[in-house]
């Protein structure tokens, strides 16, 4: 099993658990440590929507966020946009974005875990917004066509993918010319100790994965975005890093210090560059088109 495979798997079952867990009314946890789930204090899921959102969507959509950020909040949302939300999970992200668009607006959340998908259809139906839309599949294929999506969001996802770099290059194609990358996620400040690279527990607590902001940044150019930046939201000091790493073993003192700082939520902003307008054809190209031709039938070549 290669690793991208691995991780996918260990992510489809740690988040289905976590759906089954919330349709019972249960608290989730980001946390990669085998107890955290039984803690009172989440350090990365934690206090991340205030009481009048908490209360403006199902309960079972709050209990399900595994999320890092808020970027309903950060994403600056308009009346009437299209808005796609990556790895959307119980659905919180997408019932707080249909709210903000309006009724003009559409809201798409895509997600690969069946038992996700099922809550996020119930959150739905519960809340009885008709502009939503939920989509099984992977995003590193987003099933959407190009230039469709105004806005893409997503909670504390990307991290949790093997190929990032396909990701962000799916994220740029379905984006509209000058549609906008606003993302929450995890990112780490400086090395990060082997053993947590290996830990495919920790994969799942978004942050085994997490890229430097440098790397972040430059994935973004890669793909093609523009004014790309980060803002650091929250960072995870000593006591933080305790909580997610309760269940690594070994040395937990040792551990906690070498990553005290170094993790960190952020809120990743980007732009898909506005396309290049095509020239018009000068008299001479014009005569010598071929009737019927693609560049013949319209004012724009294709």
């Amino acid at each position: 099993m290669d690793t991208q495979t691995g991780i996918k798997d260990v992510v489809r079952q740690k988040y289905g658990e976590a759906a089954s867990r919330a349709a019972q009314g249960e608290r989730n946890s980001c946390c990669g440590g085998s107890s955290c789930g039984e803690q009172a204090w989440d350090p990365i899921t934690s206090n991340l929507y205030d009481d009048a959102q908490a209360g403006d969507v199902p309960a079972q959509a709050l209990l399900a966020s595994l999320g890092c950020g808020n970027p309903t909040a950060l994403a600056e949302l308009h009346a009437g946009e299209t808005v796609l939300d990556l790895g959307s999970g119980g659905g919180i992200d997408v019932l707080l974005s249909a709210k903000r668009v309006g009724p003009t607006g559409h809201v798409f959340g895509l997600d690969m875990t069946d038992e996700m998908l099922a809550l996020a259809e119930e959150n739905k139906r519960k809340s009885g917004l008709p502009n939503v839309h939920f989509l099984k599949g992977e995003i590193e294929a987003i099933p959407l066509p190009a230039n469709s999506v105004d806005v893409i969001i997503s909670n504390c996802v990307i991290n949790l993918s093997a190929d990032k770099d396909r990701v962000l290059k799916e994220a740029f194609r379905v984006l509209k010319p000058g549609g906008r990358f606003a993302v929450s996620d995890v990112i780490v400040r400086g090395q990060m100790p082997a053993s947590i690279r290996r830990s495919m527990e920790l994969w799942v607590g978004c942050v085994a994965g997490a890229l430097s902001d440098e790397e972040y940044l430059a994935k973004l150019s890669a793909a093609g975005f523009e004014q790309a930046g980060i803002e650091i939201t929250r960072v995870y000091a000593a006591d933080d890093a305790r909580e997610f790493l309760s269940g690594e073993g070994g040395d937990i003192d040792t551990l906690v210090a070498e990553v005290d700082g170094k993790f960190a939520s952020s809120f990743i902003r980007a732009v898909k560059p506005l396309q290049v307008a095509v020239m018009p054809a000068t008299p001479d190209a014009t005569a010598h088109k071929q009737p019927g031709s693609c560049c013949g039938s319209g004012p724009r070549c294709c």
